[in-house]
């Protein structure tokens, strides 16, 4: 099954580390950060997800839950956390999806053959409140995620769900945006409170209306 932005995505009820969730109950009115690791016990997994850890007062300023899967199981699973709670001087404080079966991995299309049969690739789902798919991103086994790129993507993806703009390359949170071309530059004054800086007919900028 091929997922892409804008469609729902699928729910599920699935065993965790913090016990049985409803996919779509769980996340409620929340974003969601729902991210794939090829086994237990990996190396690059122990680091992602011990760093994700050390990042919960980052997602829960931004009203996003993370969740992590792996196609293992239960018992696996609780017997890596101590791990990755020594590596990282970190306690685990999010839910990790077993996976033994592969359902999930399946339903989120997060085997790729040509990579391994049995391993998912690193698999990255930006989840919004309204359940559809805001992001996608896929690492190879081998590359570890960038998870302040991660937040980066949801601080823009929630100020576009909000004001009509667009972020630039490299943008950073407080920086300028770009206003859509559906808004009149005409309007844009009395629009976002400030006069635009026209780089070009079509790329104007104003301050982050969010600031």
């Amino acid at each position: 099954m091929s997922l892409r932005l804008g469609d729902i995505a699928p729910n599920f009820t699935a065993q965790t580390t913090q016990g049985e969730i409803n996919f779509h109950e769980w996340i409620g009115n929340s974003w969601c950060v729902f991210f794939s690791h090829p086994a237990d016990f990996t190396p690059v997994c122990t680091t992602e997800l011990g760093r994700t850890a050390l990042l919960k007062g980052e997602f829960e300023k931004r009203n996003t839950k993370v969740i992590a899967i792996s196609v293992d199981d239960l018992n696996s699973h609780n017997r890596w956390i101590p791990d990755i709670e020594e590596v990282n001087n970190v306690q685990m404080n999010f839910p990790i999806i077993a996976d033994e079966n592969h359902t999930v991995a399946q339903l989120y299309d997060m085997i790729h053959p040509n990579a391994s049969e049995k391993a998912t690739v690193r698999s990255v789902f930006i989840i919004g409140p309204d359940k559809k798919i805001k992001l996608t991103l896929t690492y190879p086994a081998s590359t570890g995620r960038n998870f302040n790129e991660i937040l980066r993507v949801l601080d823009s993806l929630q100020l576009t769900a909000q004001y009509s703009v667009a972020t630039p390359a490299e943008w950073q949170k407080g920086d300028d945006v770009i206003v859509t071309l559906n808004v009149p530059t005409e309007q844009i004054p009395e629009k976002y409170g400030a006069q635009p800086t026209i780089k070009k007919p079509y790329l104007r900028y104003v301050p982050n209306p969010a600031q």
